[in-house]
């Protein structure tokens, strides 16, 4: 039988280097749930209760002593743990009374989220902890060039941790996405076929992951939020609703993101009631109503923040109503109702056991939650649940790159370490 070119592998492309050799790019599919699989399961206890014991992680995650002391032994192998001898309880006996727990010193994944007029890049360690974030404008170009644009700029980013590893690189993206190819088609960017996967991966050298950008903040919730359950829970289903520049939702149930096979849904074009006009032509839609962009041109056209010098930003009417500007204050509160409404109407679809309200159109005006869960209220016909508003606060784009870069290794260790030293 003959050996199979580099193309005819799945999920494999090749590359020419400014050196002119064939090297391999690994497109790798995010895994955005809580793995159940031993390995994962030992690396997430130690993520969540490190420094523990072989005892310890086998009474939390419910795998036999034989089978943790495997797993541990597998990892510290890997460099992806490391044991504690200092922490030993005294009078402990033997390597298995020694406490373990993430070595996060020696590596590091990238995390990319590219938005519509902003890209943020972010350096993290395996436990999911930001080690620093550089945000650059999106460029305006063609994709090709704009994404290896933001690859330079992401490669010389991470070039900083220069003694830590670099094991994989996750980008987060509005639009359509291809996880199994890394293509993208994105409206706003003009982007068609946009090859996101294969230059990202090509530009850092790295193994590379591609998501929708609203699935992945919500697997953020699932793997990297502080209140994130140890194991995922039979039956249980949760809605995460964003809101900032566009409106997205995404569903999880039992602890992994619904992940459609011809990509995500859309609710931009939800009626509203409101007069404003959309791209699309029709007249109230929730993209139209709600984003950014649109509060701007109306907070010009009210009066409620003059133009100036400078382009008017969001930022300009969260500052003026902030300072009691009440039209700007009232634009505001119109937005919040508007989402209090819309949240309440797909949770009663939905009937989920949690909702997650995440963005900044949440987050950076305090003043309006109070309206987005007054309107919640009177338009939810249902038993309040677990409603919420994420922890991340406004750095909810960078968490949803930072699980994408983090997926592979926190669904199987062994394995995502093998594709970094592949490269």
């Amino acid at each position: 039988m003959s050996t199979p070119t580099i193309s005819a592998i799945p999920n494999i492309r090749s590359r020419t280097a400014l050196s002119g050799t064939r090297t391999r790019t690994q497109i790798v599919a995010p895994e955005l749930r809580i793995a159940d699989g031993p390995s994962a399961t030992v690396l997430r206890i130690a993520r969540s209760r490190g420094p523990l014991s072989r005892d310890t992680a086998a009474k939390a995650s419910g795998l036999s002593i034989a089978t943790v002391n495997r797993q541990v032994t597998s990892l510290l192998d890997l460099g992806i743990l490391r044991e504690r001898a200092d922490l030993t309880a005294s009078g402990a006996i033997g390597r298995p009374r020694v406490p373990f727990e993430v070595n996060h010193e020696p590596y590091l994944t990238v995390g990319i989220h590219i938005g519509a007029v902003v890209t943020s890049i972010i350096a993290s360690d395996i436990r999911g902890k930001v080690l620093g974030a550089v945000e650059i404008p999106t460029p305006a170009t063609n994709s090709a060039v704009a994404l290896a644009t933001i690859a330079r700029s992401a490669k010389s980013f991470a070039s900083r941790w220069h003694k830590r590893r670099p094991l994989a690189v996750g980008v987060a993206i509005g639009g359509r996405v291809d996880s199994a190819t890394g293509v993208v088609d994105h409206a706003r960017l003009g982007w068609k076929g946009a090859k996101v996967g294969s230059i990202i991966g090509a530009g850092l050298d790295l193994p590379v992951s591609v998501a929708a950008h609203v699935e992945a903040m919500a697997a953020s919730e699932l793997l990297l939020s502080t209140d994130r359950a140890e194991a995922p829970t039979p039956g249980t289903t949760g809605l995460y609703f964003y809101a900032r520049e566009t409106a997205g939702i995404a569903i999880t149930f039992e602890g992994r993101v619904h992940t459609p096979s011809s990509g995500p849904g859309s609710i931009a074009h939800l009626p509203t009631g409101s007069s404003a006009r959309c791209t699309c032509g029709a007249v109230g839609c929730l993209e139209a109503t709600i984003s950014d962009r649109a509060v701007v041109a109306q907070a010009l056209s009210s009066g409620a923040v003059i133009q100036g010098s400078e382009r008017v930003t969001i930022a300009d009417v969260y500052r003026a109503a902030s300072a009691g500007s009440i039209p700007a204050h009232e634009l505001l509160v119109d937005r919040a109702r508007v989402l209090g409404r819309t949240v309440a109407m797909l949770r009663d679809l939905f009937n989920p056991d949690r909702v997650i309200l995440g963005g900044q159109a949440f987050t950076d005006y305090p003043a309006g939650v109070p309206h987005v869960a007054e309107a919640f209220s009177t338009a939810s016909s249902l038993e309040r649940k677990d409603i919420r508003i994420t922890g991340f606060g406004n750095r909810v784009q960078e968490y949803a790159s930072t699980v994408v870069s983090l997926s592979s290794l926190f669904a199987d260790p062994a394995a995502a370490v093998r594709r970094a030293s592949a490269i």
